[in-house]
């Protein structure tokens, strides 16, 4: 709700109250500084599935769930990564302060006060505190994250662009809260609810839409059903729920049962090939593109 819809995607837009509790969740959640985060997930949304990707699934599961994080980045990463519009960022004082003080502010928010509690108030061990309140907690929600960038890349089906890696995975989505319908999100990234049915496995955008009815979000972009028909009819691999088609629905496999709640629940179909493109991919609308004149040694195609 916070570190992606409202800072990387600027879905909708934030009272400071507001701004302020989401940036000390995104503290507690221990993924880096917002700005950091931003700019990491931008680049991915404008080269997504290329080696400018910091997360790239083409270069399988482990590498786009946690192999990124413990390898050098790609010289492309760097390179266009400095492309990437932080304005918006580097204007907010509350994020440029989470930026200057993050370490500080991760001790305080994320380890110190979910240990100190359980102990002071429920009688808890410091082992026992340190070990679930802080480790299980983070390994726990962390790798719900990483699914995004990794299953959700790549187990699932593409009903609204099949030229996209990402795919729809209702295992993800029900994992973290509405963020596995990843299709569509890549399809049309502005949107706030991130899905195009807002009450299926979403929460996220139930709160958003909380939040605004107590005034403390406004400005909701969505996309609308008629551009969304259009898109599915136009690019979708044939698997949309009331657009799609019998045979492509049934070019679904798993290993085990053929459910959505599976992980494994995927296309038959082979997955797109990424090119990489100097201007990139929309991000905040759907003619939001890079203007380069001049870039060399950067277009290639991304293989599988």
């Amino acid at each position: 709700m916070g570190a992606h819809r409202l800072f990387a995607h600027k879905t909708y837009s934030a009272t400071p109250l507001l701004r302020a509790i989401l940036l000390l969740f995104q503290t507690l959640a221990g993924q880096n500084s917002m700005y950091i985060w931003c700019r990491d997930h931008r680049l991915h949304h404008r080269y997504s599935d290329t080696d400018a990707d910091p997360h790239n699934s083409k270069r399988g599961f482990f590498f786009s769930h946690v192999g990124w994080l413990m390898s050098k980045k790609h010289p492309y990463v760097i390179e266009l990564g400095k492309r990437i519009d932080m304005s918006d960022l580097e204007a907010d004082w509350m994020v440029m302060f989470q930026k200057k003080y993050y370490f500080l502010l991760y001790f305080i928010m994320a380890l110190f006060i979910p240990v100190w509690v359980p102990i002071h108030c429920f009688g808890e061990s410091f082992g026992d505190s340190l070990l679930v309140c802080y480790f299980f907690r983070y390994l726990f929600q962390v790798n719900g994250t990483w699914l995004v960038n990794s299953a959700a890349h790549l187990y699932g089906t593409r009903p609204y662009d099949k030229n996209l890696q990402p795919v729809e995975s209702w295992f993800v989505s029900l994992v973290t809260m509405g963020e596995g319908w990843h299709n569509y999100h890549h399809t049309f990234p502005w949107d706030y609810k991130a899905a195009e049915q807002s009450m299926h496995f979403n929460p996220t955008a139930t709160l958003i839409r909380i939040c605004e009815k107590l005034g403390m979000a406004y400005d909701l972009k969505t996309t609308s059903p008629e551009m969304i028909a259009k898109r599915i009819i136009r690019t979708g691999d044939g698997t949309h729920y009331a657009l799609g088609n019998e045979d492509a629905k049934a070019a679904v496999t798993a290993i085990g049962p053929v459910h959505p709640l599976n992980p494994t629940y995927s296309s038959k179909a082979d997955p797109p090939r990424a090119t990489l493109e100097d201007q990139g991919l929309p991000l905040f609308h759907e003619n939001d593109v890079i203007k380069v004149t001049a870039i060399k040694n950067t277009r290639q195609t991304a293989t599988a």
